[in-house]
């Protein structure tokens, strides 16, 4: 998996593309946690170009962000593909994390 960063209306918006496993979802930690420890907690996480997910990575992606909503941040979720979105609601992770149909609006959202 590879994380894009950019930053709309100052928001960091993390872009994830390829293959979200157990293994990719470790470099995902260490970037928000990197991101956390400089105070940067307001997030807006892009999975529209994810190709394969499968449930250790969700479950790693999902710690992540739990970790960061206890550090007093804001996460927004984009570009959910279809069976991801529906994982969300399964787990009632769109409880947790709001979810938008592109960055762009999450990123406005804050």
């Amino acid at each position: 998996m590879e994380i894009l960063e950019e930053k709309i209306n100052g928001v960091e918006v993390l872009n994830l593309t390829g293959r979200l496993d157990a293994f990719s979802a470790k470099d995902f930690k260490e970037k928000v946690g990197s991101l956390a420890k400089e105070k940067r907690v307001n997030l807006v996480i892009d999975m529209g170009a994810i190709d394969f997910i499968d449930s250790s990575g969700l479950g790693s992606l999902v710690a992540s962000l739990r970790s960061v909503n206890k550090l007093g941040g804001d996460i927004k979720i984009a570009s959910l593909q279809d069976t991801v979105r529906s994982i969300f609601e399964i787990t009632r992770l769109h409880r947790i994390f709001e979810i938008f149909d592109d960055s762009f609006t999450a990123a406005k959202s804050f």
